[in-house]
């Protein structure tokens, strides 16, 4: 049975979080994550879970790492300049192939190298999931958990301060994922003393020194991972002369000006990634075949369009729309967030096509 409520994005994906199993949750105050630790402080004891207020991000990070080795589902959030401290953390935790969920509230999109890239050291990815409301962000938190566990891989989930702070109806609908095999890499406790080392050199009872071996176990999913967790939502792409992407909150606004500009006559559709990574490459990649041009509307310099270049490979001209957008306090809610100038940069890239 399904249950709506009103809620704020942020403790409309910590609740589902809760739902979705988590009961180790670290993390320190930074804007716009924090309203994600208030939550759950209240929240998980009452299902027996631990929340911990940390004094610092580092420290946070080695509280989940060390609850996750454990077995438990386990969460971190906050925004770009503190997940840049969890940097060599991240890379551990994905080396040594220890599912956990960090959520980035961003402070506006110019953390999408840091999502899509990281800051780490070796070849490791983390599953990056980018909602573009409550509701779906709700969906992509009980998703996020299941794709940890299933492939023993980190998975982020890149949000904003918009989607923090809007409050919308969420339906809270029960799980349903395939059943998976129990975590039998995990610490037991103290009964028979069998452990886990955190890194790379794999479980107690295999532990090896050979690190090209262990660092391959850990990427060679990767390709397993594109092939099944891509996911993007499309639009009005069998007639597009002009291909909007656009990703995450923003990608509402953007989704509408591309309705607006089509009932002005012009024939534009769109493509939002829902996975920043793996990227929806093909997607992106079939959409430019039959168009003329691609727009890219995204709050930063200039980074998913390195994404949409690559997809594209020269299929069609590829256009920047977007740029970097603050308001005064630089959460990100600036000047760029509006229809009508995302429209008129979209008319001026279909002018061009």
């Amino acid at each position: 049975m399904s249950e709506r409520v009103l809620m704020e994005g942020s403790a409309a994906m910590a609740e589902s979080a809760v739902r979705a199993g988590c009961r180790f949750y670290a993390g320190y105050p930074i804007t716009p994550s924090t309203e994600i630790l208030e939550y759950m402080s209240v929240r998980l004891p009452q299902v027996g879970g631990t929340c911990m207020n940390a004094e610092s991000e580092i420290e946070a990070i080695g509280m989940v790492w060390g609850a996750a080795g454990c077995g438990v589902r386990s969460m971190i959030a906050s925004t770009g300049q503190g997940i840049s401290l969890m940097q060599e953390s991240f890379a551990e935790l994905a080396n040594a192939q220890i599912p956990v969920v960090a959520v980035n509230m961003c402070r506006g999109q110019g953390d999408y190298f840091q999502a899509t890239r990281g800051g780490g050291h070796g070849d490791y990815r983390f599953i990056v999931l980018a909602p573009a409301s409550a509701q779906e962000a709700v969906d992509l938190a009980q998703l996020a958990f299941h794709l940890a566990d299933k492939w023993r891989n980190p998975v982020m989930i890149m949000g904003d301060f918009l989607l923090s702070h809007t409050s919308e109806i969420v339906d809270f609908r029960p799980p349903a994922f395939p059943e998976l095999p129990p975590k039998s890499w995990a610490i037991t406790g103290a009964d028979g003393r069998r452990g886990i080392t955190l890194s790379p050199l794999g479980p107690a009872e295999k532990l090896s020194t050979d690190i090209a071996a262990a660092l391959s176990a850990a990427t060679a999913k990767h390709g397993g991972i594109k092939g099944e967790e891509t996911r993007a939502e499309t639009g009005h792409l069998d007639d597009a002369e002009l291909v909007v992407v656009a990703f995450g909150f923003p990608g509402r606004f953007a989704k509408y000006a591309v309705r607006l500009a089509r009932e002005r006559g012009l024939r534009v559709g769109f493509v939002r990634p829902i996975s920043l990574w793996p990227f929806p490459s093909e997607v992106i990649a079939a959409a430019a075949a039959r168009a003329r041009a691609v727009a890219v509307f995204e709050l930063n310099a200039g980074q998913m369009v390195e994404d949409v270049e690559l997809a594209v490979r020269g299929r069609a001209p590829v256009h920047a729309i977007g740029g970097i957008s603050h308001d005064h306090s630089g959460f990100g809610v600036g000047p760029l967030l509006n229809v009508e100038l995302i429209l008129q940069r979209i008319e001026e890239a279909y002018g061009t096509a």
